[in-house]
């Protein structure tokens, strides 16, 4: 397992913007040039991460997940990527996974999780992205919540992350009870 680089992003403030009505358009741009590299080796593609919900205010930074029917297929994703300019950085830290961000020097504007469909990061993903557009409220306090985390942290993008994580776990958990019910 790789680790994580150290103190990602630090020096650079975190930024949450405002939610921007573009960001879905920037989504399907983005989803087309990822078809038209990969062809069937990208089975399913989401937009995941805060700039996938509605109304809630994010790092301005595109997530797209890109479901794979084999993870062990990611290597032929590698280059094609590249080609469209991102940067491949393995698992980076997180097992089953496998992270590409664009552009390769200055601010994300892009990443990429090529992971198994229907895998747990998949579903897990899936699941908290849903909750947040079913529930204006939950979402409201994410964006909170990520407001002051940002003012607290700065620029340490892994603290940052690290602090989100309590309030994501306690989302999928009411998001599974919901869909129980």
């Amino acid at each position: 397992m790789q680790s994580r680089e150290p103190r990602l992003g630090m020096g650079e403030a975190i930024e949450i913007a405002p939610y921007d009505p573009a960001w879905p358009d920037a989504f399907e741009r983005e989803r087309a040039s990822i078809v038209a590299a990969l062809g069937d080796l990208a089975f399913a593609i989401e937009h995941v991460g805060s700039t996938s919900v509605p109304g809630l205010g994010a790092k301005p930074i595109i997530d797209i997940m890109i479901g794979l029917r084999r993870l062990a297929d990611h290597a032929s994703c590698v280059a094609p990527l590249e080609a469209l300019g991102y940067e491949y950085k393995g698992e980076f830290g997180i097992p089953d996974r496998h992270y590409f961000r664009r552009p390769i020097r200055g601010p994300r504007t892009h990443q990429l999780h090529l992971v198994e469909h229907g895998g747990e990061f998949w579903a897990r993903h899936l699941l908290f992205r849903d909750y947040l557009r079913r529930s204006p409220d939950e979402a409201s306090a994410y964006e909170r919540l990520k407001v002051g985390l940002a003012a607290r942290f700065g620029g340490d993008v892994e603290a940052y992350t690290e602090a989100k994580t309590a309030f994501i776990r306690s989302a999928e958990a009411k998001a599974r009870g919901n869909a129980q019910t």
